[in-house]
């Protein structure tokens, strides 16, 4: 770690504390658009939300009553799907508006506690390492046909409030289980950080600390250092930020997963807030792997729809090995999220990611494209239905691919049993176009079949 990038940092937060100032830091990777989630803590759960999040979608009328939305009351005290004191459906809570359980009730030394446990199981895996492995695409989910542990969670989280003065928090998370390898800090091959954390059976369980860092409010500006989930992106890490069980092939090929740095949300107004920020590089703990901007904005644009922009621009992966070559990875990425409520009940998201990176010399390492759609339709306050429909273009200057195509079709069912738990069984389908192997044994199209349940506390 150089000392000079951390002054840096510091020297940014330092000099937007000097604006004029969100009450909370961006709630980083934390999108969803289904109710349950919301009042359960995502890895960065601030009370202020992060670009996706912002962009999830309310109903353009209280189901309760024929209330405009702008008079509802969508905080998270009234349940999901329950008439809250002005006769409107509020979005938080549980089925039928039971109160969620909680494993510590109170703050501890003024955290906030707690966790869930995610148990899945799947068929069949991606063949594919990742664009940066053995050239093929990969997804997240990759132990099939096993019933597994996949995220043990378990989070502190002091949300730093600065509307009366400034105000200080942090957040640390902890995560155990199969999702573990894919979530630690892998950016730079040096078993840094949390990267060594892997056991058996054959690695396939492991140990990630994703989050750790410090967090400062003053009025409508707040910045958070250390290191923490990216802003990029519609799909998450943790589980409980997700409406589908598996994630997207733009989501594991071609987005970061955390950063370590300073970064700063400006609440502009009630529906406008900007996002900037210095990290250093992609998806390592405290240890230099490059020099980025990240940043964006969120703008709800209606009562109906809203649009979320982050990008990262700069040296990514300074210290990346790909076939055991050096490759110091720099470029670009561009995420746009448009979410429209179409009716009380039907939501429809539309991200579209590209991202461009060379090495050193100029030689593209990866160029791609993610355009993905999804349809959540709520039936009622315990089962939604949802479609996830995305086209994943790539190529690989390093593995001489080009223009290759991914199809990645996804239908699947939410079922809130209560406040705590959550089913989400789910089938999708994934089309090889161009037989670079993704599917197993060479195969052009795959089934998979995955389910799993989070139980939250």
């Amino acid at each position: 770690m150089k000392i000079s990038k951390w002054a840096l940092s510091a020297a940014i937060a330092a000099s937007c504390f000097a604006g004029s100032a969100v009450a909370q830091s961006p709630n980083s990777r934390g999108a969803n658009t289904f109710g349950y989630y919301d009042q359960q803590p995502a890895p960065a759960m601030s009370a202020a939300s992060t670009p996706a999040q912002m962009a999830a979608v309310v109903p353009a009328a209280c189901a309760c009553t024929d209330k405009p939305v702008s008079n509802c009351d969508l905080g998270l005290e009234d349940g999901a799907f329950a008439c809250d004191s002005n006769g409107c459906d509020g979005l938080g809570g549980g089925a039928g508006g039971d109160e969620p359980w909680k494993l510590f009730q109170k703050p501890i030394l003024g955290f906030d506690v707690g966790g869930w446990s995610n148990v899945g199981y799947h068929t069949a895996n991606n063949a594919g390492a990742g664009i940066l492995g053995n050239g093929a695409p990969a997804n997240f989910n990759n132990y099939a046909d096993h019933v597994q542990l996949q995220q043990q969670w378990l989070y502190a989280e002091k949300v730093a409030d600065g509307s009366q003065g400034v105000g200080l928090g942090g957040r640390v998370d902890y995560l155990y289980g199969t999702d573990g390898p894919d979530t630690q800090a892998f950016g730079i091959p040096n078993r840094h950080w949390d990267n060594s954390f892997d056991n058996a059976p054959g690695g396939a369980y492991g140990h990630a600390i994703p989050q750790l860092y410090a967090e400062a409010a003053y009025g409508d500006l707040s910045v958070k250092v250390g290191h923490f989930f990216t802003i990029i992106g519609n799909e998450v890490v943790a589980a409980t930020g997700n409406f589908f069980y598996s994630r997207q092939f733009t989501f594991y090929n071609a987005e970061p997963f955390t950063h370590t740095g300073a970064l700063t949300t400006l609440k502009l107004d009630d529906d406008t807030s900007l996002y900037n920020g210095y990290v250093m590089g992609w998806d390592s703990g405290f240890e230099d792997n490059g020099d980025a901007y990240i940043g964006g904005f969120s703008r709800k644009l209606s009562d109906k729809a809203s649009l979320v922009y982050t990008n990262a621009w700069g040296r990514f992966n300074e210290k990346l090995v790909v076939n055991n070559a050096h490759v110091a990875e720099r470029g670009h990425i561009h995420s746009m999220i448009f979410t429209y409520a179409v009716t009380d009940k039907l939501n429809y998201i539309n991200q579209n990611d590209y991202l461009y990176t060379t090495d050193a010399a100029g030689v593209s390492v990866r160029n791609t494209f993610g355009s993905i759609h999804y349809l959540l339709y709520n039936v009622n306050d315990r089962i939604a239905l949802g479609s996830r429909s995305e086209w994943f273009n790539f190529s690989s200057g390093i593995q001489n691919i080009h223009n290759s195509d991914i199809l990645n079709q996804t239908v699947g069912v939410n079922y809130r049993a209560n406040s705590n738990l959550v089913f989400r069984p789910e089938v999708r389908w994934v089309w090889d176009k161009d037989n670079v192997g993704v599917n197993e044994n060479q195969k052009s199209s795959q089934a998979f079949f995955g389910t799993d349940m989070v139980l939250t506390f």
